[in-house]
Protein backbone atom coordinates (compact mmCIF):
# COMPACT_ATOMS: atom_id res chain seq x y z
CA UNK A 1 0.00 0.00 0.00
CA UNK A 2 2.85 2.40 0.79
CA UNK A 3 4.33 1.93 -2.67
CA UNK A 4 0.94 2.59 -4.25
CA UNK A 5 0.51 5.80 -2.25
CA UNK A 6 3.97 6.98 -3.23
CA UNK A 7 3.18 6.20 -6.86
CA UNK A 8 -0.02 8.24 -6.88
CA UNK A 9 1.70 11.20 -5.20
CA UNK A 10 4.79 11.03 -7.43
CA UNK A 11 2.71 12.04 -10.44
CA UNK A 12 1.81 15.42 -8.96
CA UNK A 13 4.91 17.42 -9.93
CA UNK A 14 7.80 19.09 -8.15
CA UNK A 15 6.40 22.33 -6.71
CA UNK A 16 6.41 23.02 -2.96
CA UNK A 17 2.85 21.79 -2.43
CA UNK A 18 3.39 18.48 -4.26
CA UNK A 19 6.72 17.98 -2.52
CA UNK A 20 5.09 18.79 0.82
CA UNK A 21 2.34 16.26 0.16
CA UNK A 22 4.87 13.51 -0.41
CA UNK A 23 6.85 14.61 2.64
CA UNK A 24 3.76 14.62 4.88
CA UNK A 25 2.73 11.15 3.72
CA UNK A 26 6.16 9.65 4.43
CA UNK A 27 6.49 7.05 7.18
CA UNK A 28 4.01 6.41 9.94
CA UNK A 29 2.24 3.24 10.96
CA UNK A 30 -0.15 3.24 7.97
CA UNK A 31 -2.72 1.58 10.24
CA UNK A 32 -5.72 3.04 8.41
CA UNK A 33 -4.52 1.89 5.01
CA UNK A 34 -3.73 -1.53 6.50
CA UNK A 35 -7.30 -1.79 7.78
CA UNK A 36 -8.73 -0.99 4.35
CA UNK A 37 -6.71 -3.63 2.53
CA UNK A 38 -7.06 -6.34 5.17
CA UNK A 39 -10.80 -5.93 5.67
CA UNK A 40 -11.25 -6.00 1.89
CA UNK A 41 -9.37 -9.31 1.72
CA UNK A 42 -11.98 -10.88 4.00
CA UNK A 43 -14.41 -10.77 1.10
CA UNK A 44 -12.48 -10.82 -2.19
CA UNK A 45 -8.95 -11.16 -3.58
CA UNK A 46 -6.71 -8.11 -3.40
CA UNK A 47 -7.07 -5.69 -6.30
CA UNK A 48 -6.07 -2.17 -7.20
CA UNK A 49 -9.30 -0.65 -5.89
CA UNK A 50 -8.38 -1.67 -2.37
CA UNK A 51 -4.97 -0.01 -2.66
CA UNK A 52 -6.48 3.19 -4.01
CA UNK A 53 -8.95 3.40 -1.11
CA UNK A 54 -6.10 2.71 1.32
CA UNK A 55 -4.04 5.51 -0.24
CA UNK A 56 -7.03 7.85 0.03
CA UNK A 57 -7.45 7.36 3.78
CA UNK A 58 -3.70 7.79 4.32
CA UNK A 59 -3.93 11.13 2.48
CA UNK A 60 -6.76 12.23 4.76
CA UNK A 61 -4.80 11.17 7.83
CA UNK A 62 -1.66 12.96 6.63
CA UNK A 63 -3.67 16.14 5.96
CA UNK A 64 -5.09 16.02 9.48
CA UNK A 65 -1.60 15.77 10.98
CA UNK A 66 -0.23 18.65 8.90
CA UNK A 67 -3.04 20.93 10.06
CA UNK A 68 -2.98 19.60 13.63
CA UNK A 69 0.72 20.50 13.90
CA UNK A 70 0.20 24.15 12.90
CA UNK A 71 0.90 26.91 15.46
CA UNK A 72 -2.81 27.78 15.62
CA UNK A 73 -3.61 24.18 16.60
CA UNK A 74 -1.18 21.99 18.57
CA UNK A 75 1.97 23.92 17.53
CA UNK A 76 4.31 20.95 17.07
CA UNK A 77 7.80 21.06 15.55
CA UNK A 78 8.32 17.32 15.15
CA UNK A 79 6.25 14.58 13.50
CA UNK A 80 7.40 11.02 12.75
CA UNK A 81 10.89 12.06 13.73
CA UNK A 82 11.02 14.83 11.10
CA UNK A 83 10.36 18.55 11.09
CA UNK A 84 6.67 19.28 10.71
CA UNK A 85 5.57 20.68 7.34
CA UNK A 86 5.17 24.24 8.58
CA UNK A 87 8.68 24.11 10.03
CA UNK A 88 10.26 22.67 6.88
CA UNK A 89 8.44 25.21 4.70
CA UNK A 90 6.08 27.73 6.33
CA UNK A 91 2.54 28.01 7.66
CA UNK A 92 0.99 28.92 4.31
CA UNK A 93 2.53 25.95 2.50
CA UNK A 94 1.44 23.67 5.34
CA UNK A 95 -2.17 24.84 5.01
CA UNK A 96 -2.06 24.27 1.25
CA UNK A 97 -0.39 20.87 1.62
CA UNK A 98 -3.15 19.78 3.98
CA UNK A 99 -5.84 21.13 1.68
CA UNK A 100 -4.30 19.36 -1.31
CA UNK A 101 -3.96 16.03 0.50
CA UNK A 102 -7.60 16.18 1.54
CA UNK A 103 -8.93 16.89 -1.93
CA UNK A 104 -6.55 14.37 -3.53
CA UNK A 105 -8.09 11.66 -1.35
CA UNK A 106 -11.50 12.23 -2.91
CA UNK A 107 -9.97 12.45 -6.39
CA UNK A 108 -8.49 8.99 -5.80
CA UNK A 109 -11.82 7.52 -4.64
CA UNK A 110 -13.56 8.87 -7.75
CA UNK A 111 -11.30 6.83 -10.05
CA UNK A 112 -13.04 4.17 -12.14
CA UNK A 113 -10.58 1.51 -11.01
CA UNK A 114 -11.68 1.83 -7.36
CA UNK A 115 -14.88 0.01 -8.31
CA UNK A 116 -16.78 -0.38 -11.60
CA UNK A 117 -20.05 0.71 -9.95
CA UNK A 118 -20.27 4.50 -9.57
CA UNK A 119 -22.73 4.07 -6.68
CA UNK A 120 -20.07 2.24 -4.69
CA UNK A 121 -17.52 4.96 -5.38
CA UNK A 122 -20.04 7.62 -4.34
CA UNK A 123 -20.74 5.73 -1.11
CA UNK A 124 -17.02 5.61 -0.31
CA UNK A 125 -16.69 9.34 -1.00
CA UNK A 126 -19.81 10.25 0.98
CA UNK A 127 -18.92 8.16 4.02
CA UNK A 128 -15.32 9.41 4.08
CA UNK A 129 -16.51 13.02 3.81
CA UNK A 130 -18.81 12.44 6.78
CA UNK A 131 -16.12 10.64 8.81
CA UNK A 132 -13.50 13.31 8.19
CA UNK A 133 -15.70 16.43 8.38
CA UNK A 134 -18.08 18.27 10.67
CA UNK A 135 -19.65 15.05 11.96
CA UNK A 136 -16.39 13.18 12.47
CA UNK A 137 -12.71 14.07 12.73
CA UNK A 138 -13.07 17.84 12.38
CA UNK A 139 -15.81 17.83 15.00
CA UNK A 140 -13.51 15.91 17.35
CA UNK A 141 -10.69 18.37 16.76
CA UNK A 142 -13.03 21.28 17.51
CA UNK A 143 -14.20 19.54 20.69
CA UNK A 144 -10.55 19.05 21.69
CA UNK A 145 -9.77 22.74 21.17
CA UNK A 146 -12.88 23.76 23.11
CA UNK A 147 -11.83 21.50 25.99
CA UNK A 148 -8.53 23.40 26.31
CA UNK A 149 -10.35 26.65 27.08
CA UNK A 150 -13.34 25.26 28.97
CA UNK A 151 -11.83 25.93 32.39
CA UNK A 152 -12.75 22.46 33.62
CA UNK A 153 -11.53 18.97 32.84
CA UNK A 154 -13.65 16.72 30.66
CA UNK A 155 -15.38 13.69 32.11
CA UNK A 156 -14.55 10.19 30.93
CA UNK A 157 -17.75 10.06 28.87
CA UNK A 158 -16.91 13.38 27.21
CA UNK A 159 -13.38 12.23 26.35
CA UNK A 160 -14.77 9.03 24.85
CA UNK A 161 -17.16 11.05 22.68
CA UNK A 162 -14.40 13.44 21.61
CA UNK A 163 -12.00 10.65 20.68
CA UNK A 164 -14.73 8.67 18.91
CA UNK A 165 -14.90 11.64 16.56
CA UNK A 166 -11.28 12.84 16.42
CA UNK A 167 -9.54 9.47 16.08
CA UNK A 168 -12.24 6.84 15.86
CA UNK A 169 -14.20 8.11 12.86
CA UNK A 170 -11.37 7.55 10.36
CA UNK A 171 -10.49 4.18 11.87
CA UNK A 172 -14.13 3.09 11.53
CA UNK A 173 -14.22 4.20 7.88
CA UNK A 174 -10.98 2.33 7.22
CA UNK A 175 -12.39 -0.90 8.59
CA UNK A 176 -15.72 -0.56 6.79
CA UNK A 177 -14.36 0.49 3.38
CA UNK A 178 -13.45 -3.07 2.36
CA UNK A 179 -16.97 -4.27 3.08
CA UNK A 180 -18.42 -1.33 1.14
CA UNK A 181 -16.25 -2.17 -1.88
CA UNK A 182 -17.32 -5.83 -1.69
CA UNK A 183 -21.00 -5.05 -1.06
CA UNK A 184 -20.95 -6.93 2.25
CA UNK A 185 -22.32 -6.18 5.72
CA UNK A 186 -19.89 -3.90 7.55
CA UNK A 187 -21.46 -4.03 11.03
CA UNK A 188 -19.02 -6.59 12.56
CA UNK A 189 -16.11 -4.51 11.26
CA UNK A 190 -17.68 -1.34 12.63
CA UNK A 191 -17.81 -2.95 16.09
CA UNK A 192 -14.20 -4.07 15.69
CA UNK A 193 -13.07 -0.60 14.66
CA UNK A 194 -15.04 1.22 17.36
CA UNK A 195 -13.24 -0.76 20.06
CA UNK A 196 -9.93 -0.55 18.21
CA UNK A 197 -10.14 3.23 17.79
CA UNK A 198 -10.72 3.80 21.47
CA UNK A 199 -7.92 1.38 22.42
CA UNK A 200 -5.64 3.25 20.02
CA UNK A 201 -6.34 6.58 21.72
CA UNK A 202 -5.89 5.15 25.21
CA UNK A 203 -2.55 3.73 24.05
CA UNK A 204 -1.64 7.20 22.76
CA UNK A 205 -2.42 8.70 26.17
CA UNK A 206 -0.31 6.02 27.84
CA UNK A 207 2.59 6.71 25.47
CA UNK A 208 2.28 10.43 26.11
CA UNK A 209 2.76 9.67 29.79
CA UNK A 210 5.39 6.91 29.66
CA UNK A 211 6.87 6.89 26.16
CA UNK A 212 10.28 7.77 24.77
CA UNK A 213 10.29 10.87 22.54
CA UNK A 214 13.08 9.45 20.39
CA UNK A 215 10.99 6.38 19.59
CA UNK A 216 7.74 8.30 19.32
CA UNK A 217 9.24 10.83 16.91
CA UNK A 218 7.18 13.65 18.42
CA UNK A 219 6.92 15.77 21.55
CA UNK A 220 5.37 13.94 24.50
CA UNK A 221 3.72 15.02 27.78
CA UNK A 222 1.81 17.81 26.01
CA UNK A 223 -1.53 16.97 27.60
CA UNK A 224 -0.14 16.87 31.12
CA UNK A 225 1.62 20.21 30.56
CA UNK A 226 -1.63 21.71 29.30
CA UNK A 227 -3.59 20.32 32.25
CA UNK A 228 -5.91 18.36 29.96
CA UNK A 229 -7.86 15.37 31.18
CA UNK A 230 -6.82 12.10 29.51
CA UNK A 231 -7.66 8.45 29.94
CA UNK A 232 -4.55 8.13 32.11
CA UNK A 233 -5.41 11.10 34.33
CA UNK A 234 -8.95 9.83 34.83
CA UNK A 235 -8.35 6.07 35.06
CA UNK A 236 -4.77 6.00 36.33
CA UNK A 237 -1.99 4.30 34.37
CA UNK A 238 -2.90 0.73 35.34
CA UNK A 239 -6.60 1.44 34.86
CA UNK A 240 -5.97 2.85 31.37
CA UNK A 241 -3.83 -0.14 30.45
CA UNK A 242 -6.54 -2.53 31.64
CA UNK A 243 -9.22 -0.66 29.72
CA UNK A 244 -7.12 -0.79 26.54
CA UNK A 245 -6.66 -4.56 26.92
CA UNK A 246 -10.41 -5.02 27.42
CA UNK A 247 -11.12 -3.02 24.27
CA UNK A 248 -8.68 -5.11 22.24
CA UNK A 249 -10.43 -8.25 23.48
CA UNK A 250 -13.73 -6.70 22.42
CA UNK A 251 -12.32 -5.85 18.99
CA UNK A 252 -10.96 -9.36 18.50
CA UNK A 253 -14.28 -10.89 19.57
CA UNK A 254 -16.10 -8.91 16.87
CA UNK A 255 -14.03 -10.76 14.24
CA UNK A 256 -15.10 -14.27 15.26
CA UNK A 257 -17.30 -14.75 12.17
CA UNK A 258 -14.28 -14.36 9.88
CA UNK A 259 -12.23 -17.25 11.35
CA UNK A 260 -8.52 -17.34 10.38
CA UNK A 261 -9.04 -14.87 7.53
CA UNK A 262 -9.03 -12.07 10.12
CA UNK A 263 -5.77 -13.01 11.86
CA UNK A 264 -4.03 -9.95 10.44
CA UNK A 265 -6.74 -7.72 11.91
CA UNK A 266 -6.39 -9.47 15.26
CA UNK A 267 -2.65 -8.86 15.15
CA UNK A 268 -3.31 -5.19 14.38
CA UNK A 269 -5.52 -4.89 17.46
CA UNK A 270 -2.81 -6.36 19.68
CA UNK A 271 -0.18 -4.14 18.05
CA UNK A 272 -2.16 -1.03 18.98
CA UNK A 273 -1.55 -1.53 22.70
CA UNK A 274 2.01 -2.89 22.45
CA UNK A 275 3.48 -0.21 20.17
CA UNK A 276 6.17 2.23 21.30
CA UNK A 277 5.26 5.09 18.92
Amino acid sequence: MGAALEGYLSALGADNVAEGMRYAATGGKRLRGFLVTHTAKLFEPAREGHLIAAAAIECIHAYSLVHDDLPCMDDDDLRRGMATVHKKWDDAIAVLVGDALQTFAFELLARDDVHPDADVRIKLIRTLAKSSGAEGMVLGQAQDIAAETAGRALTLEQIMTLQSNKTGALIRWSAEAGAIIAGEDSEPLRRYATALGLAFQIADDILDETGDEAKAGKRLHKDAEAGKATFVSLLGLSGAQARARDLVAEAVDALCIYDARADGLRDAANFVISREH
